[in-house]
């Protein structure tokens, strides 16, 4: 048994990556966008049938730290029963609050940029010019989708590119590597040609900017991986470096819009850090599309889903609605994008599972959002990472979506359901019935249940 988790981001169509005895390997899709997996089934374009939804794994158990985002609800809130729990041996599980091991998710955190090169892949730019692709954007991003609750403070002590004993070629990093042994061995040199430059047990997390022509082209192969909640992970200055990701060739999709997008996968790999999963599957982005980066971190800027902003600790439990009584409610939901009211609302299904609800529109981190109105989607605690932990329901099924953008998922582009529109569980006996919106993007949404 482990306490460590792995994030690996690799292209499809290989089949099932290799399983180390330390870890589990999840997938990135190869050239970003791909078809769709249908996401949470559908029936035309106002009313939605659904059947139930079920699918689980055992990786990992969960470690002992300290936890990242909210603590438990206090009693009296009514959200007991949304605050669907962690599963036990679910990698990266959707539960709140989220496991221990991760880094915290709100207040300061301060993150160390190392750059690195290789003898036989030296860098061909300066070291800040590799920093800079990243800042002050990661910052910027984090300070706007944690409305102001995550203070991301990135150091770089070391301003020059700090040259690995070994070269590239000889740590045998690949596509789906587990930790051992080509990582464990360059977290250890790095540590070794680090450290006397570096106090590690400043910093709640690592940020290591490969230099871009080590290893293929992003379009080719993501090498991109987090490894997070990692306590057997070489220590230096008396901590492990447990929550460290690793950032290889840019994602350039050729589109011109590197210098505005191309740092997204930064705020993606940290998502982990923070405890997230990820959203796409094997097939790639069709089960939650555009609508987070955990899902989709190339192409326009995009947010977190209103369900990780809570479980990161970003929404306060004033800010949530639990629809968990039997019969029929009303909740009304501003836009997410914004500081302040209410932003999600929630029906529990089971321990493990229930929809989510908030209101998405152009404004803040989404940037791509052609269709406003209500999001709905199913959230799942016991699916692995990387396995479909959560589902938005199309209101436009098979529409083709809104948008042309390059590499937004166009499918779910137009998920959201607008004034008039309901959505059906008829297997479960839900309905969620969006009854209108006011001039300031506030949806009232009536919710009936068994």
């Amino acid at each position: 048994m482990t306490r460590h988790r792995l994030i690996a981001r690799a292209q499809p169509g290989a089949g099932r990556l290799p399983r180390s005895p330390k870890a589990s390997l999840m997938h990135h899709p190869r050239h970003r966008i791909r078809s769709c997996r249908r996401p949470l089934a559908l029936a035309g374009a106002t009313a939605l049938v659904i059947a139930t939804m079920a699918s689980a794994s055992t990786t990992l158990p969960l470690s002992s730290r300290a936890s990242a985002g909210p603590v438990s609800a206090p009693r009296g809130t009514g959200l007991a029963p949304c605050r669907i729990p962690a599963t036990m041996g679910v990698q990266m599980s959707e539960g709140i609050p989220t496991p221990a091991g991760y880094t915290r998710s709100t207040g300061q955190v301060r993150a160390l940029n190392l750059m690195i090169d290789f003898p036989d892949a030296q860098a061909t730019e300066p070291a800040a010019d590799r920093l800079a692709e990243f800042f002050p954007q990661t910052s910027d991003w984090f300070h706007t989708s944690s409305y102001g609750r995550l203070t991301y403070l990135p150091e770089a002590p070391v301003k020059d590119w700090l040259r690995m004993p070994l070269p590239f070629s000889e740590y045998g990093i690949e596509r789906g590597s587990p930790y051992e042994p080509g990582y464990r061995k360059l977290v250890k040199d790095l540590v070794s040609v680090a450290d006397p430059k570096v106090d590690f047990s400043s910093y709640d997390l690592v940020n290591v900017l490969v230099t871009p022509n080590a290893g293929p082209s992003a379009l080719d192969t993501v090498l991109s991986v987090t490894f997070s909640g990692n306590d057997e992970a070489p220590s230096a200055d008396g901590v492990p470096l447990a929550n460290t990701s690793f950032v290889y060739s840019r994602q350039d999709d050729g589109s011109g819009s590197y210098s505005e997008t191309g740092y997204r996968v930064l705020p993606h790999e940290n998502g982990h850090v923070f405890g997230l999963p990820d959203l796409y599957t094997m097939e790639g982005g069709g089960a939650v599309g555009h609508w987070d980066i955990m899902s989709e971190d190339w192409g326009a800027n995009n947010d977190l889903l209103g369900w990780h902003k809570w479980k990161l600790g970003w929404l306060s439990n004033d800010q949530i609605s639990c629809a968990s009584a039997t019969g029929t409610s009303e909740h009304t939901l501003g836009p997410l994008a914004t500081h302040g009211g209410p932003k999600l609302a929630f029906v529990p299904l089971t321990a493990e599972s229930g929809y989510a609800m908030e209101v998405r529109t152009a404004g803040g981190n989404d940037e791509a959002i052609c269709r406003p109105g209500v999001l709905i989607y199913k959230v799942n605690s016991d699916v692995d990472t990387g396995q479909g932990p959560i589902s938005v329901a199309d209101s436009t099924q098979d529409s083709g979506g809104c948008t042309r953008r390059p590499n937004v998922h166009a499918e779910l582009s137009d998920a959201p359901f607008e004034p008039g529109d309901t959505f059906t569980d008829r297997s479960n006996g839900i309905r969620i019935s969006v009854l209108d919106k006011d001039a300031d993007d506030n949806y009232r949404v009536r919710i009936t249940r068994p």
